[in-house]
């Protein structure tokens, strides 16, 4: 959230407000598709045409991240949370992938909810930065998105 020199709140970026009227628009449409199987595979095509939108450097990347989260862990469904890809377990996200240009960063970010199993000790990372996609940065990943989910 944006603020002044002074500490005033002065609200939402147009990003966060973007990112915001994505979620209530993906909540509408969810609540209009049919069956279970007819929402999955919906989800599933929305995710590949956000992913599809993307510039070229992070479409590369979501198309690998989405790769190599459905291969290490199927039970993962994916959806669009907020305008971004997600991985959702019983309907709650537990990974998400978030462009670099999304919010105007320099590095597109794969990031873990609450809903991940990640603890490590009194604290661990929730989120990575991404600027490329080698094959160790993929078994990473995978091994994350595994860890994640058990």
């Amino acid at each position: 959230m944006s603020s002044t020199e002074s500490g005033r709140h002065e609200g939402f970026t147009a990003e966060e407000r973007a990112a915001m009227k994505d979620h209530a628009k993906e909540l509408k449409k969810e609540a209009r598709r049919g069956s279970r199987a007819d929402k999955a595979a919906e989800a599933e095509r929305d995710v590949v045409a956000k992913i599809a939108e993307m510039r070229d450097s992070d479409r590369i990347m979501a198309e690998r991240v989405h790769a190599v989260v459905t291969a290490a862990a199927p039970v993962l469904a994916p959806k669009l949370w907020y305008g971004m890809p997600a991985y959702a377990l019983d309907g709650k996200v537990v990974c998400f992938f978030q462009s670099a240009e999304k919010f105007k960063a320099r590095y597109a970010t794969l990031g873990f909810s609450d809903q991940a199993k990640l603890d490590d000790g009194p604290m661990w990372s929730t989120a990575f930065a991404l600027t490329e996609l080698t094959a160790d940065v993929e078994a990473r990943i995978g091994a994350l998105v595994k860890q994640a989910v058990s």
